[in-house]
């Protein structure tokens, strides 16, 4: 596929994301995926925006919200599809379900289902590459709610005062489950880093694919150059519930208002031309990436045990 310009290739990998979490939407309720799911959609441009400026080599670790962040990062969509089915060609073969992808091969290390785990992760990851002078870098992406675990507070310390070149991405959807942020914080994300001597930036837009694009492709080249931490604190809005399929309106622990001010500014909504333009083009690959999962075999019981350290 060929982009004219960075803006149709981000509108294309978040759409791609959209689509292919749609498409999870539809097969959900059949029961063939094996897991919970948590879905990005209404949060894509964060994922597209900043793994569009990563290379393979850079080491990309996140949440249990790791859909965007896999595929955004060059994730096989079929091994995708097949890892929720519970194959043996999944990514995990099968093992980790929705909320543990992986694919090493492009630098997408792994995700978690236990809140804010992986940050220390891609600390240790910056160590490394330090330590072995090689030139990537480490990223940790995590929601609101992980800023208040202990181990998020211990990583921002450790990669200020080793100076190691480790990204921080706050996804901060101002949510964690149905818990609002003013209820739960008693600080300034972006403020607070600051106090670990860690450089931040707060991008209220995020769903504008140019404003993060740019943003943090800058970010992301100050980290490679100067081996040192930075957090960027993006604001999103997730339009599916916390864990599942469906809306959650009903639960009146968001308005409305907000959901309808959000929609309206995105981007793969209102660009119908570019809509139009990708949607065989992806539709097509996830049909190729359900069929490849339903032609997959479980994996037998030899499988248990392999892979366990």
């Amino acid at each position: 596929m060929t982009f004219s310009n960075t803006y149709e290739k981000i509108f294309f990998d978040s759409l791609r994301i959209r689509l292919v979490e749609e498409k999870i939407i539809g097969i959900y309720p059949t029961d063939k995926i094996q897991s919970p799911v948590h879905l990005s959609i209404g949060q894509e441009a964060v994922a597209a925006g900043v793994c569009h400026n990563l290379t393979k080599e850079d080491l990309l670790y996140t949440s249990y919200r790791s859909h965007a962040y896999y595929l955004a990062k060059g994730g096989s969509l079929k091994k995708m599809f097949a890892e929720l089915y519970g194959k043996i060609d999944g990514c995990a073969r099968g093992k980790g379900g929705s909320m543990h992808l992986a694919d090493k091969e492009v630098g997408f290390m792994g995700a978690s289902a236990v809140v804010g785990n992986t940050i220390s992760h891609a600390v240790g990851s910056a160590m490394a590459s330090k330590y072995y002078n090689r030139k990537q870098i480490a990223v940790a992406t995590f929601g609101d709610g992980a800023t208040e675990e202990g181990t998020y507070h211990e990583s921002l310390n450790f990669a200020s005062a080793f100076q190691l070149p480790v990204l921080f991405i706050c996804e901060n959807n101002e949510l964690a489950i149905h818990s609002k942020i003013e209820s739960r914080h008693s600080y300034k994300i972006t403020e607070h880093a600051k106090t670990y001597g860690i450089k931040s930036i707060l991008i209220e837009e995020g769903y504008d694919f140019d404003l993060i694009e740019q943003k943090l492709k800058n970010i992301i080249e100050l980290v490679r150059t100067t081996q040192l931490p930075y957090l960027a604190e993006i604001k999103t809005y997730r339009y599916k519930e916390h864990v599942g399929i469906s809306d959650d309106h009903n639960m009146k622990y968001r308005s409305p208002e907000d959901y309808n001010r959000w929609k309206q500014k995105d981007p793969l909504i209102n660009d119908k031309t570019l809509f139009n333009k990708f949607y065989p083009v992806i539709q097509r690959e996830i049909e190729e990436a359900v069929l490849f999962a339903e032609s997959s075999p479980f994996p037998d019981a030899n499988e248990l045990l392999n892979h366990v350290y």
